[in-house]
């Protein structure tokens, strides 16, 4: 059995949800072709089905939840100590300036 999850593929106008030839088409050509999409579309054995105690409910078998990225912490965390780098060393040289012109400092981290 083919579940299509076109839940999210319309356009808003006022108070009513439209489709456009293109969310048609799309739906027609899923059901046509039998394709599988990453929440929209998968093909679901009736043994499975059966298992799931023959409930129909889409979401059971197509999940729209997007999968969060991964963050390499060690990088990021190497990244912000060079950024902080740069704004120690971008801060001296603009105190420089400053000092040169006789005009207050900003405020180092040290």
């Amino acid at each position: 059995m083919l579940f299509i999850n076109a839940a999210a593929h319309f356009v808003k106008v006022k108070r009513q949800n439209q489709l456009t030839e293109k969310h048609i088409e799309k739906i027609i050509n899923t059901y046509q072709f039998r394709t599988e999409e990453d929440r929209y579309s998968k093909r679901i054995s009736m043994e499975r089905i059966a298992a799931e105690d023959y409930n129909l409910n889409i979401s059971r078998y197509i999940s729209t939840a997007e999968q969060e990225i991964a963050i390499d912490l060690k990088a990021t965390h190497d990244e912000l100590i060079e950024i902080e780098k740069q704004v120690r060393e971008s801060t001296a040289k603009h105190n420089t300036f400053l000092k040169e012109l006789g005009l207050s400092l900003l405020p180092t981290a040290d």
